[in-house]
């Protein structure tokens, strides 16, 4: 448009009173045509259509100013006898600048609209493809659309869970962190629930089927996103609440302007040329530049800050935000499990302790064992690795280190085996309040006669991220209510809650009822952010107002976002507020000059002062206007 526009322009912005090398009217002509029912299409269809509904709006202006700019000039051109004289008569320039400015500045807010189907290509990556499934005629690997309820899928260590349903054969650690934000593996035994998208872990599982395509917890969370991303309502701009009053004003006074000059003026040319000269004025090139210059401007210092808008809709609503929701796992914490406390028995130290666990999971990849070698790490120990080392799924692990027998396992392990934890109850049953997970370290005794020998306990959990206290301080100090959303269990929630300042918590909440609880604050009028990085938080992200994913989480919480925020860093979510509140002052300023721009021109138009030529000069100068306004975004400091 800007490539066909300025060849037009050119010679009136060299001198607006004497234009100089302008082309000959049939180049202009054609070029303008190129432009009028090229880019100018949509305009026509969608004042069409708005007119048909007796709603006009300002594709109804831009088709009218641009069109009686364009039928005027092909009036003069092809009728009159002597082209070289009418050439300040022709203007070409003002419909097409009018149709290619008003046409950028929907490209530009397009480029920062949300593509739907992200999300949904994200949760379709998460399904397997092929189950292998035993039957009849033995093991056979399907297509997922032949599985049938009943069926027996068998999963081997390390793949993806394909269906959910039952276990009926087999132990392992499912790792189920992408789909409920727990950080840590949960152990299966025969008659526990799986659910597809999950990961296995090192035990063989046989799993009857019990939901199979729509009915599967998945399907059931994509939903919610398509949901929650049809039904938001998009942010109603000033310029769609005056458009209805505006357009019809608009066209009444050029209307009123050509029927004055007409029965008044010399000609009924000239009345037609300062009607149209209102139309040109009027046009919303200004109006269509504000918000998305200022919102390009603004996505531009957040990207600058780590922080990737994708959403436009998102930073114009920010900074109305009221309250803001946070997942636990991965968004408040850093979505890992630590070593916490070794506790040694009498006679022993936290290194021999420490040593011995570490040496046991060299060759483990559970996420408790990278934890302890963290640990081990963090001292610079070289440790030797365990012999004949062999993983109990579900339960723990068991080698032989330093000539020892060593286990270690969880408190179901020592329970089957019969050991008596009376004594360490009151300590463990501490850690376990809290959210964390116990494993105990055991010497195995080699005769039956003799009882193991309990070594010490390993207290694991997942630690709060360096920047969330601060991130909540700053967000108090803005007087905004914070929420803690998780599925894990209450004392841990509140407890974690309690440390950081949290005003409400909700605990124990399952995948799909996260995002009616944010659907319950929206409808008591909070402005809702939702701030989280797993699977599970991607219905509730769509669903908020506002939806915030850490770029450390997973591909379909990003997707489902408007926000990323960089670096897992929870600052970001202040900064994002604050670029927000400048961006949206901003979109005001410039909505504001542009209708003191249409306050003033109009009247100069209907009285002559402006031909459609100056017109379109002053249009363009009003956008320039506002787009160096939004580019002055850049120099602003928090």
């Amino acid at each position: 448009g800007f490539a066909l526009t300025l060849p037009l322009m050119w010679p009136m912005l060299l001198s607006p009173r004497e234009p100089v090398a302008i082309l000959p009217g049939w180049m202009q002509w054609l070029l303008a045509t190129l432009v009028q029912f090229g880019l100018g299409a949509p305009f026509y269809r969608h004042a069409w259509v708005a007119l048909r509904a007796v709603t006009p709006n300002m594709d109804v202006l831009v088709s009218l100013g641009s069109s009686a700019a364009y039928g005027l000039s092909c009036y003069v051109l092809f009728t009159h006898a002597d082209p070289p004289q009418t050439h300040h008569l022709l203007y070409f320039e003002a419909s097409a600048s009018v149709i290619s400015l008003v046409r950028f500045g929907q490209w530009l807010e397009a480029r920062a609209k949300r593509k739907t189907t992200e999300a949904l290509r994200a949760f379709g990556a998460l399904r397997p493809t092929h189950a292998r499934v035993r039957r009849e005629q033995g093991e056979v690997s399907l297509p997922m659309d032949e599985l049938r309820l009943g069926d027996l899928v068998l999963v081997r260590p390390g793949e993806q869970v394909p269906v959910d349903g039952r276990v009926l054969e087999g132990v392992s650690d499912v790792d189920e962190s992408l789909l409920t934000g727990e950080s840590l593996p949960i152990g299966k035994t025969q008659g526990d629930r799986v659910t597809g998208g999950a990961m296995n872990g090192e035990g063989h599982l046989i799993i009857e089927t019990l939901a199979l395509g729509a009915d599967t917890l998945l399907a059931q969370m994509i939903r919610s996103v398509e949901n929650a991303q049809a039904t938001k309502a998009p942010i109603q701009r000033m310029v769609d609440r005056v458009s209805e009053i505006f357009v019809p004003v608009v066209i009444l006074m050029a209307t009123l302007t050509g029927l004055a000059w007409f029965l008044w003026g010399p000609s009924w040319e000239t009345a037609l040329i300062h009607a149209v000269s209102v139309l040109v004025i009027a046009c919303p090139c200004a109006l269509g530049l504000a918000t998305p210059t200022a919102i390009m401007v603004g996505t531009g210092v957040a990207a600058r800050q780590g922080i990737f808008i994708k959403d436009a809709q998102a930073l114009e609503c920010a900074h109305r935000i009221s309250t803001i929701v946070f997942d636990k796992t991965g968004t408040l914490t850093l979505g890992r499990p630590t070593l916490l406390a070794l506790h040694p028995a009498s006679g022993l130290s936290e290194n021999d302790l420490l040593r011995w666990a570490g040496s046991l999971q060299l060759s483990s990849q559970h996420p408790l064992a990278r934890a302890t070698l963290d640990a081990v790490q963090a001292r610079a120990w070289v440790l030797a690795p365990p012999l004949q080392a062999q993983a109990l799924p579900g339960r723990g692990i068991q080698g032989v280190v330093e000539g020892q027998q060593i286990l270690l396992g969880s408190s179901r392990c020592l329970a089957e085996r019969g050991l008596d934890l009376k004594e360490w109850k009151p300590l463990a049953e501490t850690f376990e309040r809290q959210g964390g997970t116990v494993s105990w370290l055991l010497r195995v005794s080699e005769r039956e006669s003799e009882a193991d020998q309990l070594l010490g306990m390993l207290a694991f959990g997942d630690t709060v991220k360096p920047s969330a206290r601060q991130a909540l301080e700053q967000l108090r100090s803005m007087g905004i209510k914070t929420v803690l959303l998780t599925g894990d269990n209450r004392l841990a929630a509140e407890a974690m809650a309690d440390q950081l300042g949290i005003d409400t918590t909700w605990a124990e909440v399952l995948p799909a009822d996260k995002a009616h609880l944010i659907q319950t604050l929206k409808a008591q009028g909070e402005v809702v952010a939702m701030v989280g990085d797993g699977i599970n938080d991607a219905p509730a992200l769509a669903e908020a107002d506002i939806g915030m994913a850490m770029s450390s989480g997973t591909d379909v919480a990003m997707a489902s976002a408007g926000v990323t925020l960089m670096h897992g860093n929870l600052n970001l979510i202040s900064q994002t507020i604050d670029i927000s509140r400048r961006t949206v002052r901003k979109i005001r300023q410039n909505l504001g000059w542009a209708f003191i721009y249409n306050l003033l021109g109009i009247p100069l138009a209907a009285l002559g002062a402006l031909n459609p030529m100056l017109a379109s000069a002053a249009m363009a100068l009003s956008s320039v206007s506002v787009v160096t306004n939004a580019l002055l975004l850049r120099r602003e400091r928090r």
